[in-house]
């Protein structure tokens, strides 16, 4: 027996991402012009990793098209894997700006550029760091309501932009303040790039826990096997396994009823279980529900494994 929820949040994912998109294009180009004629590398910097948002929004908005999609023959538990990958691409992008702008801070310090970085520059650093924390609230508060795993992913990268614009803004200021600390810009687009690298191993971690397979937390199956043994006529349960597919959750189950008890009672039992475990608080949206009957030989020689209430 098994029982499948529908779920399509596509549109408030969309509506989230062009909020963020919208922004970023804006920092990007803003951060871009004022580090160029403003003379900070650190700014330029953090405009490219900026402008690695915007891509980013991007993907998220072209993939909630496809992982909402309905199963189909080639996809028979649906779509949602494609949020995965992409929740992935966004950290391996991440990756790459952090990369690059470290690679190209490393060069300047070792030619010994010399940057003297102006005061508008430091005004843009604190409008980026108000900013990005806002849409950074904005969306974590989305993608922890709808449960989205890219949402989530892309909210952290709206943190790591804030983030990176501190070290920006404190090396702005000392280069201003300290002229003879010439190296201070270059040192602030380093610090940026560990920032960067940082916030792109906590994106892309979790989606490639998922793509082996990885199951729900204890937490979550502990719960998951309190409701199921909350039904009165479940007298244990075993089997018990989960296994996330994009931030949905997929569980399957065998539990123990009555041997006495008529085949349609076991199904009505199966199905208030399936959906126990639906209507809980954990995203689950396919439950499988397999039933045993109970036979008290076979539990007294350990054949079967229970959970007893």
């Amino acid at each position: 027996m098994t029982r499948v929820r529908k779920k399509d949040d596509s549109a408030e994912v969309r509506k989230v991402t062009w909020v963020g998109l919208g922004w970023n294009a804006a920092l990007s180009v803003a951060k871009f012009v004022v580090g160029f004629f403003g003379n900070s590398q650190a700014l330029v910097a953090d405009a490219v990793h900026s402008a690695s948002d915007f891509v980013t929004d991007v993907a998220v908005i072209v993939g909630s098209h496809f992982w909402n999609s309905p199963p189909d023959a080639e996809h028979p538990y649906g779509h949602r894997r494609f949020e995965t990958v992409i929740t992935i691409g966004i950290g391996l992008a991440v990756a790459a700006v952090g990369v690059g702008i470290g690679y190209n801070a490393v060069l300047a310090l070792l030619a010994g550029v010399v940057s003297r970085p102006e005061v508008p520059v430091a005004i843009m650093a604190l409008a980026s760091i108000i900013v990005k924390e806002v849409l950074f609230r904005y969306t974590r508060n989305a993608g922890r309501r709808i449960r989205s795993q890219a949402l989530e992913a892309n909210a952290w990268h709206h943190r790591s932009d804030s983030f990176s614009s501190i070290p920006v803004l404190v090396a702005v200021v000392f280069a201003i303040l300290l002229p003879q600390m010439w190296f201070a810009d270059s040192v602030g687009a380093l610090i940026v790039a560990f920032f960067i690298m940082h916030s792109a191993i906590e994106i892309a971690a979790p989606g490639l826990r998922q793509l082996v397979d990885r199951g729900a937390n204890p937490e979550v199956l502990i719960n998951l096997k309190n409701l199921a043994l909350s039904h009165p006529k479940v007298i244990s349960l075993h089997g018990l396994r989960s296994r996330y597919v994009g931030s949905d959750l997929h569980v399957d189950v065998h539990i123990v009823v009555d041997d006495q008890m008529t085949l349609k009672d076991a199904h009505d039992v199966a199905e208030e279980v399936e959906q126990l475990l639906i209507d809980s608080n954990e995203n689950v949206v396919d439950a499988l529900v397999h039933i045993d009957p109970y036979n008290a030989n076979r539990f007294a020689q350990g054949d079967i494994k229970t959970i007893e209430k």
